[in-house]
């Protein structure tokens, strides 16, 4: 039994969008299902100027990613973060699942001389 991960969303001096937040949980959600390791998506939305900013946090076992993104519509400044968090989150799995595959690929044991 899995526990789906808690999708935390502040709207910084913003109303409230909830088509915007359904769309942000369900994507997070699908990310999670992917990355068992995460349990935790942290977003922070607010305009910024001409244009919106969002600033991501994303925690689980062993995973710890940060990042941000801009664009003028505040739904794109969301899409751009999912992006990023998905693919640091693609990096981190591959790195920590795939890392012992791949060098035993590199080095593979010495075939001994059979006379």
């Amino acid at each position: 039994m899995t526990q789906a991960a808690t999708v935390l969303l502040n709207f910084k001096d913003l109303p409230r969008d909830e088509e915007l937040r359904e769309a942000i949980e369900d994507r997070c959600q699908n990310m999670a299902a992917e990355f068992g390791e995460v349990t935790r998506f942290e977003f922070t939305l607010a305009e910024d100027g001409a244009g919106f900013t969002v600033h991501g946090h994303v925690t689980g076992k062993n995973t710890d990613v940060g990042t941000q993104a801009a664009a003028e519509e505040l739904g794109q400044a969301a899409d751009r973060l999912l992006d990023r968090v998905e693919r640091q989150l693609r990096r981190a799995h591959d790195k920590r699942i795939f890392a012992q595959r791949r060098d035993a690929q590199r080095d593979p044991p010495k075939k001994k001389n059979q006379t």
